[in-house]
């Protein structure tokens, strides 16, 4: 039987989640740094919404690992651990790989050619030490192949800990001081164009370790073991 939802609770609804993803868009692309803190008030003013919403919203956050909450309400991004950063990136290297294999054999000329694009934008925030834009614009171009694999649940996946990377990933790109888009991006589209499996695997575990790898290595991360 079909529970129909009562008429004022659908534009409760529907302001959650609005919040929900406008706000999970800002995680994921780095626009909030790590540690920041929110508030439930602040959050209802950003969006327009009462606190309800911007409760509801904030809770599937947290039930996402984006954020943390306090019993008195304070929000914050988390500032994550060198073993955590190490997990996540391992969770990177095994589920993006998957996807870009499963992706390969319906890669095609134009998607490839979008993807070309979008490195061409990458290397134009670059050149303007944009991070918020580099992690945005990194992850359009990863997310473009991975489309293709038709994998829904385990895009899911990669997104869930992109949201929980997106802080540290910000605070990562902020200090490279990056010239030029990454080298990785144009073996992945090397592999691409010659139908490579192995070197379309090799490059795209490379290219999503390697700043996490830095973060380690620069952050006192010596006691976790390396990424493999």
């Amino acid at each position: 039987m079909l529970i129909q939802q009562r008429p004022e609770t659908a534009p409760i609804q529907a302001a959650h989640d609005r919040v929900y993803r406008a706000l999970r868009l800002q995680i994921m692309h780095g626009e909030l740094a790590p540690g920041a803190s929110l508030t439930l008030r602040g959050i209802g003013r950003q969006f327009g919404v009462s606190m309800t919403p911007a409760r509801e919203a904030a809770r599937r956050l947290v039930a996402e690992g984006a954020l943390t909450m306090s019993p008195s309400g304070r929000v914050t991004t988390p500032v994550l651990a060198p073993d955590r950063i190490e997990e996540l990136a391992a969770l990177r290297a095994l589920i993006e790989v998957e996807l870009a294999s499963r992706a390969l054999p319906r890669a095609h000329i134009a998607m490839i050619d979008r993807m070309r694009s979008v490195n061409v934008a990458i290397a134009e925030v670059v050149a303007k030490r944009d991070a918020i834009g580099y992690l945005r614009l990194n992850l359009e171009f990863h997310r473009m192949l991975y489309l293709r694999a038709q994998a829904p649940a385990m895009l899911a996946m990669a997104e869930t800990v992109w949201l929980q990377l997106g802080p540290t990933m910000r605070a990562l790109y902020g200090r490279m001081g990056r010239t030029e888009a990454p080298a990785g991006h144009r073996t992945i589209l090397a592999a691409l164009e010659a139908g490579d499996e192995p070197g379309l695997r090799l490059a795209v575990r490379t290219d999503v370790t390697q700043g996490l790898r830095m973060i380690l290595m620069g952050e006192g991360g010596g006691g976790s073991a390396p990424l493999r």
